[in-house]
């Protein structure tokens, strides 16, 4: 059987709190699970902790275990270049925009990660954050939640990709603060609501979410 290894950035410093992100991940690219093990092959989703470490881990695997395909999957943190439905070239900018080393809009230092050319269709980001695939599903959001949730208060622009990381976090947290759950938290909710979003939804409005689900479709079906 073939094994598909995503190493992705998030899940908190605790066994447990990454156990329970990969659910959230696992929920979330449900069909594409489905159609990989249709296929024989193990898609797994490695929750990592620190984007550091998520990037340390993917560049193990690609040593280590040649005949895995590993892909990372990491926070875009800043804005990056608008982003491409093709994917060779737009694989070429979420790597370049891993390898500046210079901080940029406020980001402070940026990672200046070593990436080639030649695996930039494995490089994928959450634009500007994972937050920007929660709020594309305000009715997931509103179930969740319950009363006292205000939906109006959360981005109203088509492109999530586009709303600072900031903004998204204060949007999140203000539509949240009054419900019987409390002010969102990542830690604390995160995971539960990745099970909850619609993967279509979610599509519609981040064009490298939908990117991500395109490349998985096509590893899986090659």
């Amino acid at each position: 059987m073939m094994d598909i290894a995503v190493y992705v950035e998030g899940g908190g410093n605790s066994k447990d709190q990454k156990a329970a992100l990969r659910r959230g991940f696992d929920a979330l690219f449900s069909l594409e699970k489905t159609k990989a093990r249709d296929k024989r092959l193990s898609l797994t989703f490695i929750c990592c902790g620190g984007r550091q470490e998520a990037y340390e881990a993917f560049l193990n695997s690609l040593e280590t275990n040649p005949t895995r395909l590993s892909a990372l999957l990491v926070d875009s943190e800043t804005p990056v270049a608008s982003a491409s439905t093709d994917l060779p070239q737009d694989g070429k900018l979420r790597v370049a925009h891993l390898r500046e080393s210079a901080g940029t809009d406020g980001r402070g230092q940026g990672d200046g990660w070593e990436l080639p050319d030649k695996l930039a269709e494995r490089i994928h980001l959450m634009v500007q954050c994972m937050e920007a695939w929660i709020v594309a599903d305000p009715d997931a959001l509103a179930k969740f939640y319950g009363q006292e949730f205000k939906r109006a208060k959360l981005p109203l622009r088509v492109n999530l990709e586009e709303e600072p990381k900031a903004d998204l976090y204060t949007r999140l947290e203000d539509a949240t603060e009054r419900t019987q759950k409390g002010k969102y938290g990542k830690i604390r909710h995160a995971s539960e609501l990745l099970g909850l979003i619609d993967p279509a939804k979610v599509t519609a409005r981040c064009l490298r979410f939908s990117n991500f689900r395109r490349w998985l479709t096509e590893a899986i079906e090659a």
